[in-house]
């Protein structure tokens, strides 16, 4: 009946910050550290058994006697414990169907730490006043976090909008709880609005080819070293920053090898980390602030189909042939890794497809060397990072070279070189192993 009323079922995440006393803190990392130990004798146990006996009802058999027997692992909740075995599970079918890695141990240090909730009724999410909610964490108690946009709770919770879930995540700036929501909402309807072609960038983090460039505010190559890393940290805090990293290097230097670290330095290392999430929170509220509004003002739009991990390889070499601009090459593949591409295509994929447009993928190679009025790759047009002169003495068109190939990308499309959309009305669904020739 909701298909016919032109609704469909979305399903989205909603990231809150919780406000835990010192005892309350001590109990989740407990939870989080079990969790984590738990994958990793589920990993030890898993790799050692033949293929026959892999099987998810001997694993929970496993779970269940090793939450007897270790006391320590009783802090953690049977369901979030039948949490880990299903997320273990899909990792090696992920792995089975090439969509990722093997799973391998989990790193006490490197590894976030996080503790899952899978019923959505164990949660009891009440609101207290405008800015507060209350929740109920399993074996650890009803605790605050800001209440900052509406949650299908009480009255408002039925069967098609309600909250299925929840996740304990921890960061540098504390525990946090993400909410999985269910929703039924309108179908959008198609967008009407123009096409644009985007091109992802350094100097311009993203380059339209109607020349309405979305660029943060702050500069991206700054004459000092820091520059790449720092730039969303304001000189205040890039001065904090300094001053923390150096004193966490003379603090390391006094440390014998094997010598375990001090609190004071442990301390050093949190208030480092704290300004990079700050940072980081700061980069990732401007591309959700940018994408939405591309996504609200453009119906079609084209990217490039960027092989980032290729891009941001090392120039490093080998002993035999070593590289050449080591130092520079590194440069840049930190400020590709910081203006973060892949997550704003991603943002812009499903963004685009909320609000009823449509989000295509074009080749990249040529894009950044052709010239957009004429068509011709001329040697020499690029004359800079941000200067184009085509060299054609028919043509002579000059401009920014990151607008240049941003009209170069729209070209694409319209002449019907897209590759199967990221996103929109017209998706192609696949089955895994499936050319996208054969899809269509």
């Amino acid at each position: 009946m909701s298909w016919e009323l032109g609704l469909e079922k979305r399903q989205f995440g909603h990231r809150a910050r919780l406000t835990l006393s010192p005892a309350e803190i001590r109990l989740v990392d407990d939870q989080a550290h079990a969790a984590r130990t738990m994958w990793n004798c589920l990993h030890a146990w898993w790799t050692m058994l033949s293929k026959d006996k892999r099987t998810l009802a001997a694993d929970d058999v496993a779970i269940r006697r090793a939450r007897m027997e270790i006391d320590w692992l009783g802090v953690l909740p049977a369901q979030a414990a039948q949490a880990v075995l299903k997320t273990y599970y899909q990792a090696w079918k992920n792995c089975w169907e090439k969509r990722a890695d093997e799973p391998n141990f989990k790193n006490r240090f490197r590894t976030v730490m996080s503790v899952d909730i899978p019923q959505g009724r164990d949660l009891q999410i009440t609101r207290v006043h405008r800015r507060w909610g209350m929740v109920n964490i399993p074996k650890v108690g009803r605790v605050r976090f800001r209440w900052t946009r509406d949650l299908p709770v009480g009255k408002k919770a039925n069967a098609d909008n309600r909250i299925t879930g929840a996740r304990l995540v921890k960061d540098a700036l504390g525990w946090h709880i993400a909410f999985r929501i269910t929703t039924l909402e309108p179908k959008p309807q198609p967008h009407r609005g123009p096409e644009a072609g985007i091109d992802a960038g350094v100097n311009i983090p993203l380059a339209l080819s109607d020349g309405n460039h979305q660029d943060h505010g702050r500069s991206p190559r700054l004459p000092d070293k820091t520059a790449d890393r720092d730039k969303w940290l304001n000189p205040d805090e890039k001065a904090r920053l300094l001053c923390l990293e150096r004193r966490a290097a003379h603090r390391k230097s006094l440390c014998k090898p094997g010598q375990r670290m001090s609190n004071r330095l442990k301390r050093t290392y949190d208030q480092i980390a704290s300004l990079r999430a700050k940072a980081k929170r700061r980069a990732s509220d401007w591309q959700h602030q940018t994408t939405t509004e591309l996504a609200r003002t453009y119906g079609v739009i084209v990217v490039e189909q960027l092989d980032i991990p290729a891009m941001t390889k090392s120039a490093r070499g080998t002993i035999e042939e070593p590289g050449k601009n080591v130092a520079q090459k590194a440069g840049l593949n930190r400020s590709i890794s910081q203006e973060a591409w892949g997550r704003t295509i991603t943002l812009l994929t499903y963004k685009a497809a909320r609000h009823g447009g449509i989000l295509h993928k074009v080749p990249a190679p040529g894009t950044s060397r052709r010239c957009s009025a004429c068509g011709f790759t001329t040697p020499g047009s690029r004359e800079s990072q941000e200067v184009f002169v085509c060299k054609n003495r028919d043509c002579g068109w000059s401009g920014n070279a990151d607008h240049n190939a941003a009209r170069n990308i729209l070209h694409l499309y319209r002449m019907g070189l897209a590759l199967i959309p990221a996103a929109g009305r017209a998706v192609v669904r696949r089955p895994p192993g499936v050319k996208p020739a054969t899809a269509r």
